[in-house]
């Protein structure tokens, strides 16, 4: 299938997926001070769903950004769910206006990410962020915020561990571990590949930790990285080269 890229002109679109974003009042101004940012992290835990509330799926994003000193670069490319089929890809890119602090990562990327969600002509049934989400220290992190803001199913996909502790899993594919902060469950260390260092899953959104490590499996092809974050992640790196 022919990949389809969006414009700004698809504003009437922009508005249909992005229609949502106002309905969870209070989470969605990024022009804050650090200390602002935490507080509407408070108010996140408490409005995550993290049980499986998802429609029937059949098409899934992977959302990713590459920073080059105060610009930043977002790509998003939608996928058929579950034959992983390019549908379109996005971009958007612009200056980074908040600050970096550890932890307050969606407040410096998700504006340039909602920019390019935006641009989308099809809304994704499912979104597949290179972020935590319950596995961050206020259980607040960039999967859960996006689709709380997005009002899509959205799970964390992180290559490496924010907070918590966990044990290798064996090393077959599909072997999975705790990600544990003292004694809560936060996410699973998933062997998406026999051999490889595990990802580290974990809820976002609308999407029970069990379906969660399993969708992410589903949407392996053979590498460690699922591919709608693999494929996200190369064109972001080309993006920010200047290759379009």
């Amino acid at each position: 299938m022919r990949p389809l890229r969006a414009s700004m002109s698809n504003s009437a679109r922009s508005q249909s997926i992005l229609s949502k974003a106002s309905a969870e009042p209070g989470i969605s101004p990024f022009n804050l001070t650090p200390a602002e940012a935490r507080h509407v992290q408070e108010q996140i835990p408490p409005r995550v769903i993290r049980r499986d509330h998802l429609a029937r799926l059949r098409t899934v994003a992977g959302a990713d950004i590459a920073l080059e000193a105060s610009t930043g670069f977002a790509a998003v490319i939608l996928y058929s769910f579950p034959k992983l089929e390019e549908i379109e890809r996005v971009w958007s890119s612009g200056e980074l206006r908040f600050p970096y602090v550890p932890g307050l990562l969606a407040f410096r990327e998700m504006p340039l990410l909602l920019e390019a969600f935006g641009k989308l002509r099809q809304r994704p049934d499912l979104i597949l962020a290179d972020a935590h989400g319950w596995a961050h220290p206020r259980r607040a992190g960039m999967a859960c915020h996006l689709g709380l803001v997005l009002d899509v199913p959205t799970i964390g996909c992180a290559k490496s561990v924010l907070i918590g502790k966990y044990q290798m899993p064996p090393i077959a594919r599909g072997a999975t571990t705790p990600l544990c902060a003292g004694e809560e469950e936060i996410g699973r260390a998933v062997r998406t590949r026999s051999g490889v260092r595990p990802v580290f899953v974990s809820c976002g959104h609308r999407v029970s930790l069990p379906t969660a490590v399993r969708l992410v499996l589903d949407c392996c092809d053979g590498y460690r990285i699922p591919k709608p974050l693999r494929e996200a992640d190369r064109w972001v790196k080309q993006l920010r080269s200047g290759k379009r």
